[in-house]
């Protein structure tokens, strides 16, 4: 049994059905009235919400083109930095490859190039003198 908080009586229990029907009534007479008016205003509210939404949209779209262009603008510092790194360790690579190469082809005995240069130019040297010398010996003697 309910209690009147205006008074200390119990009240019977057909009072408690009729009360309790209607707040069931009321409750239903409220959400009927909540749903006919989002009826009537849920067009605007839904506009609304599109526009919010588009809003949003647009910010957060900025927001991510500026951070990939910031990402974009750093991985390309570092492919950078990781290219000259990487040349110059070739470079160093490359180098020591050359020095390991040309100290086996003198343990080998096998002339440098600096060393077939001289030849040349000393082989030529001595053409010179040849050609001299035979020009020398076809001419007649001096009538002297």
């Amino acid at each position: 049994m309910a209690v009147d908080p205006k008074s200390d009586k119990h009240e019977p229990p057909h009072d408690l059905h009729r009360l309790a029907r209607e707040s069931a009534q009321q409750v239903w007479l409220a959400g009927v009235g909540a749903f006919a008016k989002a009826q009537q205003e849920g067009g605007k509210v839904f506009e609304g919400l599109v526009r919010d939404g588009m809003a949003i949209q647009r910010k957060t779209q900025a927001a991510a083109e500026e951070h990939l262009s910031q990402a974009s603008s750093r991985v390309s510092g570092l492919a950078g930095d990781i290219g000259q790194r990487a040349s110059g360790q070739w470079d160093k690579l490359e180098g020591i490859f050359e020095d390991r190469v040309s100290k086996a082809l003198r343990r080998l005995g096998v002339p440098t190039a600096q060393d077939v240069q001289v030849l040349h130019d000393r082989i030529d040297a001595l053409a010179r003198e040849l050609e001299q010398a035979r020009a020398a010996s076809r001419q007649p003697p001096d009538a002297g």
